[in-house]
């Protein structure tokens, strides 16, 4: 049977609607109360959480908790904020912030720091992962919903302008119709389950905007050369961000769109395979995304057998824009800059009633899909989407 293909129209209707989203917006507006929640010692700051809202003069940074007093005294003078709190509840309590940045990169207290921020009135940027579990991710934005808050987490590398530009660039047939997207995690120390919930999220992220929403999963997970079971999983043993299992992963996606999704992080592959990110390949080329804060992107156009294997054949692809700008907004560079993209598009969802481009939802979807790697690698069975267990995959 010939495979289906995905026309440029579908894309066109399915996408993201790029075009009709507001560029990111540098106009003040009346200043708001931010405040800082982090923890050192169990997930710290995150990739410099601590600074996003600095510099801003349409907020005011009031407040900083951390239980630990010398990473108190750090974050309150990185972020310029006046007060410093123990006790993150404490700090809400009494501050009444409008804004919450919730910073550790360990996901184990992001539930309750995002219910007790959302219970007070503060819309809430994240760091990733968004939760451990469905369940908690569930909760956090079926309390938003109610409250009428916004939560965005700090998937930034779908706020990157050339990311950006070439989700409009796919869509209007940049490779002809998108077939298939071959995504694959760092693979490094943390190679297999850990890398795919610390990096994999991202590229998963991505995979979503470029092909929409998933149908179904099925997986491989081996140990030490041996099919996973249940009881090989245990907590990540660096990045806190619940249990993980295996040190090879091979997940298979079959999106909505009909466009076909790998993920791969396998122990040793990491020089084979080369940096973190994707290949997007098209009827009339493929594209490879080397995931990060700044993404560099190359194209292959009209590829041949030969062709693909040569390196000369391949080309960097800005969408016209000089990459020199890539790296630098609102007089930052690098993460500060990349976190400051999402942080200004929070800010412009919470004033038009918009849901944020790097929102809760699409980041609980990226988990949804590790999830069911873990779930379809175990089972050996399809697991349809969206899943039906919204707890653990990985705990009994």
């Amino acid at each position: 049977m010939k495979p289906a293909l995905v026309s440029r129209r579908h894309l066109l209707t399915t996408g993201t609607a790029f075009a009709a989203t507001r560029l990111l917006s540098a106009v003040p507006s009346a200043t708001r109360k931010a405040a800082i929640i982090g923890h050192t010692g169990a997930g710290d700051y995150g990739h410099g959480i601590e600074k996003i809202f600095q510099g801003m003069p349409d907020v005011s940074v009031v407040a900083v908790a951390d239980p630990v007093e010398a990473g108190r005294a750090k974050a309150m003078a990185s972020s310029g904020a006046a007060k410093g709190y123990a006790d993150y509840r404490e700090m809400l309590a009494k501050e009444k912030p409008e804004l919450v940045a919730i910073a550790p990169r360990w996901a184990t207290e992001h539930h309750d720091m995002a219910i007790v921020a959302l219970e007070a009135g503060a819309h809430v940027y994240l760091e990733k992962p968004f939760t451990i579990t469905l369940k908690e991710g569930d909760a956090i934005l079926n309390l938003a919903r109610q409250k009428g808050l916004r939560v965005a987490v700090a998937h930034v590398t779908r706020m990157a302008p050339a990311v950006r530009r070439l989700e409009k660039a796919l869509r209007e047939g940049l490779i002809g119709d998108v077939l298939e997207i071959h995504t694959i995690g760092k693979m490094d120390s943390r190679a297999g389950g850990q890398d795919m919930m610390v990096l994999g999220l991202h590229v998963f992220d991505l995979a979503r905007l470029f092909a929409g929403d998933v149908e179904w999963c099925q997986a491989s997970i081996r140990l030490q050369g041996r099919p996973a079971v249940l009881a090989d999983a245990k907590e990540s043993p660096s990045d806190k961000v619940g249990p993980v299992v295996g040190d090879d992963i091979f997940a298979h996606f079959a999106m909505k769109s009909g466009i076909n999704v790998t993920f791969r992080s396998r122990v040793g592959l990491e020089k084979a395979a080369g940096p973190f990110g994707m290949e997007i390949i098209g009827t009339k080329g493929i594209v490879r995304l080397n995931s990060g804060f700044a993404p560099g992107i190359s194209l292959l156009p009209n590829p041949d057998r030969e062709a693909t294997t040569r390196v000369e054949n391949w080309q960097t692809w800005t969408g016209g824009v000089d990459p020199a700008t890539e790296t630098t907004f609102e007089g930052l560079t690098d993460y500060d800059a990349s976190h400051r993209r999402a942080v200004r598009d929070w800010l412009d969802a919470i004033r038009d009633s918009r849901e944020p481009l790097a929102s809760g939802e699409r980041a609980l979807k990226a988990i949804e899909m590790a999830h069911g790697i873990f779930t379809a690698g175990l089972s050996g069975e399809r697991v349809a989407f969206p899943l039906v267990r919204r707890t653990h995959p990985l705990i009994a």
